[in-house]
């Protein structure tokens, strides 16, 4: 999942997604134990994927307000472009 993509989810949906991708984090170790695992790069997806998702909550967490968060993401937007 892309940044972009996790940015626009909700905070309750990020959650749900986190824990989502716990479970799935969790089976693939699993199945990398019983070397069962197709594709050993899920493994690092998924753990990128779990810290994008904190990343995305902690800049909520500090941000705090709608407005500074809307700026925040205007500026980001405008240090790509340049």
């Amino acid at each position: 999942m892309k940044i972009g993509g996790i940015r626009q989810l909700k905070n309750d949906e990020l959650h749900a997604e986190l824990d989502r991708l716990r479970r799935h984090l969790f089976d693939l170790r699993s199945q990398a134990v019983t070397e069962k695992l197709e594709d050993p790069a899920q493994l690092t997806k998924t753990k990128r994927d779990i810290a994008r998702i904190f990343t995305v909550l902690q800049e909520r967490a500090r941000i705090g307000d709608e407005a500074a968060r809307q700026y925040h993401h205007e500026a980001i937007a405008t240090h790509r472009r340049g």
